[in-house]
């Protein structure tokens, strides 16, 4: 029995590529409709893109057209309606991955040549969500006779009364002509409408930022060991965020990845992104190196120059668009570092409704700020109060949930002093919550000294980053833990 595919496409695949839109809904979703009769029908016919866009962590709609640009732009136009072009093609640039996740689950194989099997025996379904103008299309990338005879493929033919063979033929060769002609009149509406001299809507390039957007980012630095650090990914693909995080678990043997944000503050894509995996190849094992990468430049700092140098030699030749630059490690401006940390966790905490908190998003903002307690003192800087003070009014909405404070020091001085003043000083971010009204049973003071360190201790700023309050929450119903940090989101079950 032949799948409904375009049906099953649109329940499961929709849901997830929309998912934190918030424009064009409608518009969106009509073209991801059009579009995934369109994919298949391109995937049936050139299984090597298959594998293509398996290997590949940010596939897109010009590997689709390939050389085709002019006819992507039609296509586009086609399907946009009166959305601009960017958001529709960063929208079916999303969809490819979660496509093929679905053919390769129903195909029940990765391999392509399975794959294109299962498309050629369901395609008069997914011919007949074809619309009319995509076959024109179709026909102009040298797939027109698939396009235009696919519904007939399979169709039984009914018995008809004998005619002479002569008449046969000429009605043939009418009927040809006819469709070859229709054909022709539609590729010249097509090449006529692209020549109008009229201003042509802008495309937006889906590496380019949007003046609502900021650029995509990533960074990520190792130890003495070559081992990870932190990483941080910005990227506004939540798709894309998901693959990165499983590169960089597998890659580095990490367990938690990276922190991320995959909202639509940020671009879908940094420049050159289908280079980011080999590029965290080539950095594993590299000692003490911090990698940041965004707009078109990737930043390369350490302490030993030599070994910097020879790493952008490897990188360069991967990203053509991106300018790879060393330089020694700058010296951290930790007023600034703390200055920003508060407005951006002041932000974060404003943007939470009111009527739906939940622990994660205050854990989430909280971690945002760097509260830089003076040396050997655990009293709280005035500076952060404002931001505890957001967070307590929001806390006791939330039933059923712990916080866990969670307090570290550097390596500076004596390990059990330091876990004593760690202890301190997350007890005084404790008891400032109380006395804003916080239910004290919500909360709970834990200090680990200058164990799980995050960064270099030998460095002042690797001790700075290592002087640090992180927060943790515990669903006291369900017993389960999420920890947000410097690494992502961790859950585990006490």
């Amino acid at each position: 029995m032949e799948m409904d595919l375009i049906s099953l496409l649109k329940e499961r695949v929709t849901p997830i590529v929309l998912k934190g839109e918030s424009t064009y809904l409608t518009e969106k979703s009509t073209a991801l409709a059009e579009f995934f009769p369109f994919l298949l029908t391109v995937l049936k016919a050139k299984p090597s893109l298959i594998s293509l866009f398996q290997n590949n962590l940010n596939p897109r709609l010009d590997d689709l057209f390939n050389t085709h640009s002019t006819l992507k732009e039609q296509y586009l136009d086609s399907v946009s309606q009166h959305v601009p072009h960017g958001e529709i093609e960063n929208v079916l640039n999303r969809s490819i991955p979660a496509t093929l996740n679905v053919l390769e689950d129903k195909a029940g194989s990765h391999d392509p040549a399975v794959i294109q099997h299962f498309l050629e025996q369901n395609y008069d379904a997914i011919s007949a969500g074809l619309a009319p103008w995509a076959r024109g299309i179709l026909a102009a990338l040298g797939l027109g006779t698939l396009a235009a005879t696919a519904n007939t493929t399979s169709q039984t033919v009914p018995p008809v009364t004998p005619t002479p063979v002569v008449e046969e033929k000429k009605k043939s060769n009418f009927w040809a002509a006819l469709i070859a002609l229709l054909i022709l009149l539609f590729l010249a509406f097509w090449l006529l409408r692209s020549c109008k001299t009229e201003e042509p809507t802008p495309v937006t390039n889906s590496t380019m930022t949007s003046p609502s957007q900021q650029p995509a980012y990533f960074q990520i630095s190792t130890d003495q060991a070559g081992a990870l650090v932190t990483c941080q990914a910005k990227i506004g693909d939540a798709n894309y965020i998901d693959i990165l995080q499983k590169e960089v678990k597998q890659i580095f043997s990490h367990q938690n990845g990276c922190g991320v944000d995959s909202s639509n503050n940020f671009n879908a894509a940094l420049v050159d992104q289908n280079a980011l995996v080999s590029v965290l190849k080539l950095l594993k094992g590299v000692p003490n190196v911090n990698l940041v990468w965004t707009g078109n430049q990737i930043i390369l700092q350490g302490a030993d120059t030599a070994s910097l140098k020879a790493l952008a030699d490897k990188i360069t030749p991967l990203v053509k668009d991106v300018q790879v630059v060393v330089g020694e490690a700058a010296s951290l401006d930790e007023g600034a570092a703390v200055t920003s940390s508060i407005d951006k966790a002041k932000a974060a905490l404003s943007n939470i409704d009111p009527n739906q908190v939940r622990p994660l998003d205050i854990a989430t903002a909280l971690n945002l700020q760097i509260i830089n307690f003076a040396t050997a003192s655990a009293e709280i800087p005035d500076v952060n109060k404002s931001v505890l003070d957001q967070a307590a009014a929001l806390m006791n909405k939330v039933p059923n949930v712990q916080l866990v404070v969670k307090g570290y020091t550097d390596s500076t001085g004596n390990a059990e002093a330091n876990k004593a003043l760690s202890q301190k000083r997350a007890k005084s971010v404790v008891d400032y919550l109380v006395a804003k009204g916080v239910d004290p049973s919500k909360l709970q003071a834990q200090g680990f000294g200058q164990d799980q360190p995050v960064a270099d201790n030998a460095t002042k700023e690797g001790q700075f980053k290592n002087r640090r309050i992180e927060f943790e929450v515990i669903n006291t119903e369900t017993g389960t833990v999420r920890e947000v940090d410097n690494n992502g989101v961790e859950e585990k079950t006490q």
